[in-house]
């Protein structure tokens, strides 16, 4: 088994070069492999660490976890200051350098298109949140059916279903919101995407997520998009999160590992 394998942070197009200009994983140096008119960029790292079986341990490792996403992204966020760039999925590797360049050429088409569709655009987050734990419940009839008194077990059932049907009431009425802002914002956007809701307890947000979009948004538009997030953050009832601008990684984002 060989001792290294080739790290690929992201594919842009050949003649930009940011190597020099920031460290890779583990302090290592960032550099560009090319075929044809595309480049990726590139790190040695050890097959121990990041070979299949290495991998399989690390990243329930939540250190070595953050430390490479750290560094993963610090690299991206350097090359999308020079030009559009294809972030790949963490710990994307290859055998060698040459495997680098033969994935470059077959797949060459499909990075140009995604390079073809980031260009001038940035990625903004909204997520949108809502408490329904606090909506209004109906109240359970004190008396059954012709006016009899119910006995205490079937009134806390009838209670635990007429809370339950508020409840999904609720939820509904807020995933609808949701839609809505998500089809108003579609419309200022390059493309969309909406991810599942975050984890609550990774992300330490309270109440439910009903929405986590991501939109591609062209550098003219900018203004006019944050406007309209911050004039539905204003009327809407449910609490709204603009993030961004970030490297596109929902729209640009394409596997490539190759340990074959």
């Amino acid at each position: 088994m060989a001792e290294t394998l080739s790290y690929v942070y992201a594919i842009l197009r050949a003649g930009v070069d940011i190597s020099g200009r920031v460290a890779g994983i583990a302090g290592s140096e960032v550099r560009l492999v090319t075929s044809g008119s595309l480049a990726a960029l590139v790190s040695t790292v050890d097959a121990g660490e990041f070979g299949e079986q290495g991998l399989r341990k690390n990243l329930e490792d939540m250190g070595w976890l953050e430390t490479t996403v750290r560094a993963h992204s610090r690299v991206v966020e350097a090359a999308i200051t020079a030009a559009p760039v294809a972030p790949l999925a963490l710990a994307t590797v290859y055998y060698n350098d040459d495997r680098v360049r033969a994935a470059l050429a077959e797949r060459g088409p499909a990075f140009a298109d995604i390079l073809e569709l980031i260009s001038g655009h940035a990625e903004w987050g909204v997520k949108a949140f809502a408490d329904v734990s606090r909506k209004e419940q109906r109240e359970p009839t004190a008396s059954g059916p012709g006016g009899s008194q119910e006995r205490p077990g079937q009134a806390y059932l009838g209670k635990l279903r007429e809370r339950r049907k508020g409840q999904a009431e609720a939820e509904r009425d807020v995933l609808q919101q949701a839609e809505e802002i998500h089809a108003a914002l579609s419309d200022l956007s390059h493309a969309n995407r909406v991810h599942p809701p975050q984890n609550r307890d990774l992300a330490g947000y309270q109440g439910l997520m009903v929405l986590n979009g991501a939109y591609l948004v062209d550098g003219a538009r900018t203004e006019e998009f944050i406007a309209a997030v911050e004039s539905i953050a204003a009327e809407s009832a449910l609490r709204i999160e603009l993030t961004g601008p970030w490297a596109p990684y929902s729209f640009a984002m394409v596997e490539g590992t190759d340990q074959r």
